[in-house]
């Protein structure tokens, strides 16, 4: 597999693994409705549209990927870690500042989160401000930054 070479053995070992949780039925293939579940497993962050050029599916039980098909895509995503940065995303939260003292009013974080680009879920919201947030003061503004320093840190910094 030449796609494969640029991978470590201990990420194909990790993809193997992530694979093998998504196995469902238990015979060496997983649902392509789940490829982007097996990838952010593998602490990437593929956008919907990737995950649909990628080969991933709307509905179950149209497509079954074999793991010699996964890493391929596994090692594509994972050259084209095109997230953005910290100080991408705090410029951005600078555009919500209307202090321009580091803090945005919640109440706009939580609108762009569920309105804007790759829309978010309300419990997905929930789970993520319960998680990152730092509490509000009195006029409903938190601090964005220590807010996107634990989102990107994620749930296993030890592997950043």
């Amino acid at each position: 597999f030449p796609a494969m070479a640029d991978l470590s053995a201990r990420d194909v070992e990790r993809a193997k693994f992530a694979f093998s949780i998504y196995d469902f039925d238990g015979n060496e293939t997983v649902d392509a409705f789940y490829l982007g579940d097996c990838l952010r497993a593998l602490n990437l962050n593929p956008t919907l549209a990737q995950i649909e050029k990628l080969g991933g599916t709307k509905k179950k039980n149209e497509k079954k990927l074999k793991v010699e098909e996964f890493l391929p895509i596994f090692s594509q995503v994972k050259k084209e870690k095109d997230h953005g940065t910290l100080e991408d995303f705090i410029e951005c939260m600078k555009l919500y500042d209307k202090s321009e003292n580091g803090t945005m009013m919640l109440a706009e974080l939580n609108h762009i989160l569920l309105a804007l680009g790759e829309k978010l879920e309300d419990s997905q919201v929930d789970s993520i401000f319960k998680e990152c947030m730092d509490p509000e003061d009195d006029e409903g503004n938190i601090p964005y930054t220590p807010f996107l320093q634990k989102l990107i840190a994620g749930p296993y910094p030890e592997e950043a």
